[in-house]
């Protein structure tokens, strides 16, 4: 599995910075230069990076690549994306450009110095396939004057003469190229700007008001906070847990709940970020379902299931919890994430829902909503997810309907109503663009 990840990454990885190279180097340097060597050098270097970044920072010891690594990969992202928008535009200002150039029937052609006749008039190409990256010196001149023997008349290399069509058609390219690079660049790092402020700071608290119609009316109002996908990684610290939880209890909850993607690495690495976890406020408890994250920590999800269980946080693998609230019951079930089947240890929704009263509302943790036509068929009421981090980084919104039913927020699925919650923290760059993070706080409603 690691392995075929970290191929994808490297081969999507080659093919924007190749993309990227031609447009933001070959089209804004001149051929042979200083600047397109050194330039080339740096985006090669960064392409290195990405890859580097995404099979060092799974150990300890790569997660100081983590904030360079990961910035670069929200930069170039959003380089890509705005090039690709300015696409168009760029071809139009070009083939506006070429109108405005003047008549090459009205440049006299270069002429070798000492030549009677004019010499060959082929040295003089005037095609749009013959100035650009091939031109001498990045120009080809016209008109008269004395230059170097051997050399152009007029030839900018020799210092004579007056810019003829080549180098004006040459200019035009490099003036266009840079800038398409300038207005790209500068809308990349304005955007991930935003992104960063906007990933680092408070989620947003999302009340939501669901109707259960097998809810028993004495259960009206019970408060769930749904928190997903905290991510307590290499970029993030023991504050940012502290303010999650803090978060959390000033909305004094009566059921918390974490649907997966706690944790990007080890107990080792990380329980000290997760300790204040433990000081979670709720008056039926804290409850836990795995991620695909958590499969994909080194030593597995067995040991922060252990280590939750010491913060005083159940998880619920493929089982269920009665939640007893003014003489009403609900069943709230949990299930381990897809990702486990690949070890045996997926979700069962047969084991976490036997036995229970169908007659009573019941509503389900599982990380993914990829799940939800599944619970639908065994009668679950409302699953709750997280997962998608409702894109995180616009336009990726576009893509999640691809693999999952609902981005973000409230729908329904076969019937049944899904919440999918945008997550409290961030996944590889510290970078959120349309999709703020999330602490979702449920009122159910018969």
């Amino acid at each position: 599995m690691v392995i075929g990840f970290l191929a994808t990454v490297l081969s999507v990885t080659v093919a924007v910075h190749v993309y990227l190279w031609h447009r933001l180097v070959r089209s804004t340097t001149r051929p042979g230069g200083r600047p397109r060597r050194v330039l080339t050098a740096v985006l090669a270097v960064l392409g290195v990076l990405v890859v580097v970044t995404f099979a060092g920072s799974r150990v300890e010891a790569g997660f100081w690549l983590a904030w360079p690594g990961y910035m670069w990969l929200a930069v170039m992202f959003y380089l890509l994306v705005f090039l690709v928008l300015l696409e168009v535009p760029r071809a139009v200002a070009w083939r506006l450009l070429r109108r405005s150039a003047p008549a090459p029937e009205a440049v006299p052609a270069a002429v070798p110095v000492g030549s009677a006749t004019g010499g060959d008039a082929g040295d003089l190409a005037v095609g749009d396939s013959a100035v650009g990256d091939s031109a001498v010196g990045g120009s080809v001149a016209g008109g008269g004057g004395a230059g170097a023997a051997g050399g152009l008349v007029g030839d900018p290399a020799a210092g004579a003469g007056s810019p003829g069509v080549g180098g004006d058609v040459m200019s035009r390219r490099l003036f266009l190229g840079r800038a398409t690079a300038a207005v790209a660049g500068v809308s990349a790092l304005g955007t991930v700007g935003y992104g960063v402020r906007t990933a680092l700071g408070d989620p947003v608290v999302e009340p939501v008001r669901i109707t259960l119609p097998k809810l028993d009316p004495r259960m009206n109002g019970l408060r769930v906070a749904v928190v997903s996908d905290i991510h307590l990684g290499p970029l993030t610290g023991t504050a940012h847990a502290e303010r999650i939880v803090r978060m959390i209890n000033a909305q004094r909850p009566d059921v918390v709940t974490i649907v997966g993607d706690l944790v990007d690495g080890t107990v080792a690495e990380l329980g000290r970020q997760a300790r204040p976890l433990g000081e979670l406020e709720a008056r039926y408890g804290s409850y836990f379902v795995t991620g695909n994250h958590e499969y994909y920590t080194a030593n597995g999800p067995q040991e922060w299931i252990e280590e939750l269980r010491e913060l005083g946080i159940r998880s619920l693998r493929n089982e269920r919890v009665e939640i007893r609230h003014q003489g009403g019951v609900l069943d709230l079930a949990g299930v381990d994430d897809v990702s486990g089947a690949t070890l045996d240890d997926g979700p069962d929704l047969g084991r976490a829902l036997a036995g229970r009263d169908a007659g009573r509302a019941t509503v389900l943790l599982a990380h993914q909503p990829v799940l939800a036509a599944e619970a639908a068929r065994h009668g679950v009421d409302l699953q709750l997810s997280g997962h998608t981090h409702g894109g995180q980084m616009v336009p990726f919104n576009l893509v999640v309907p691809i693999q999952q039913p609902v981005v973000a927020g409230l729908g329904t699925v076969d019937g049944m109503q899904v919440y999918v919650t945008r997550g409290a923290g961030f996944w590889g760059p510290p970078v959120r663009v349309g999709a703020p993070p999330e602490i979702t706080m449920v009122e159910l409603h018969a």
